[in-house]
């Protein structure tokens, strides 16, 4: 399915369930196929809805791109589907445009899932690194990225034993747009220090991620939480940096406990 939002761009998107809200925001280099599980396990307890961001999966190719944009874009794209509030579940990238929906849009946010992310930006090595990865899809295109980034995206377990994800995350990775993917690259290299907002944080929040995620290890996970008042932790077994595509069940287990919570409160 696609949505037009007022200003012509085109997100795709696809959903399953009713019910509260929850806004699934894929992370990099991924499209709304990193939320197939979700979809299916949670459409029983959600409305999931999982968009592509702007220059990636369906959606239109066209910049700029920012942490901003991505979070208005989200917004619009809420407005476009008559929703006044959402649970934003944010993987990674996605965490970071999290971070922009509760600055700019935080009447929207009913709840915050943080899976595998961080607050801080990015170190010089880190933006030397992504600047590498940007001369690297503009001379060898996405094929090239995806044999650098696959196996550093999931844990040692996933490796040993779930081939199939590693083969849904390649043509994943594969299948994103080259411009797309600069401009992801150049919106994180760029995004802003959120470390100072996690205190400020004032909705139930859910921080998940992969005991073997060498991207995001538990201590950032851990921190994150703790800088978040009343935030919950989840610490996942056998799974790294995608964990809700490595082990979607045990994902959605906890995901599911916690809108059941926010149903009661």
């Amino acid at each position: 399915m696609k949505t037009r939002l007022p200003d012509g761009l085109e997100l795709a998107y696809d959903e399953a369930g009713s019910g509260i809200a929850l806004l699934l925001v894929h992370g990099f280099p991924h499209d709304h196929g990193l939320w197939e599980g979700q979809l299916a396990g949670l459409s029983t307890h959600a409305r999931c809805l999982a968009p592509d961001l702007r220059g990636f999966g369906g959606s239109t190719v066209r910049g700029p791109y920012s942490m901003d944009r991505y979070a208005d874009d989200l917004a619009d794209f809420l407005g476009a589907l008559g929703i006044p509030r959402a649970v934003v579940c944010g993987l990674s990238l996605g965490g970071y445009v999290a971070f922009a929906m509760l600055r700019r849009h935080a009447a929207l946010v009913r709840a915050l899932v943080l899976a595998d992310t961080r607050a801080t930006p990015d170190t010089a090595e880190t933006r030397e690194g992504r600047a590498r990865l940007v001369a690297l899809v503009e001379r060898e295109g996405m094929e090239a990225l995806a044999a650098r980034q696959l196996e550093g995206s999931v844990g040692r377990t996933t490796l040993a034993e779930r081939p199939q994800v590693l083969d849904s995350l390649r043509h994943m990775m594969t299948s994103v747009p080259a411009q797309g993917a600069i401009g992801a690259l150049h919106a994180m290299m760029e995004r802003p220090d959120s470390t100072a907002q996690l205190a400020r944080i004032g909705v139930p929040t859910l921080v998940v991620g992969g005991v073997e995620d060498t991207i995001t290890p538990p201590d950032v996970l851990r921190a994150l939480a703790g800088a978040i008042p009343g935030s919950r932790l989840e610490l996942l077994e056998g799974c790294g940096h995608v964990a809700p595509m490595e082990r979607p069940d045990a994902f959605n287990h906890v995901v599911a406990g916690f809108l059941e919570a926010l149903l009661d409160d």
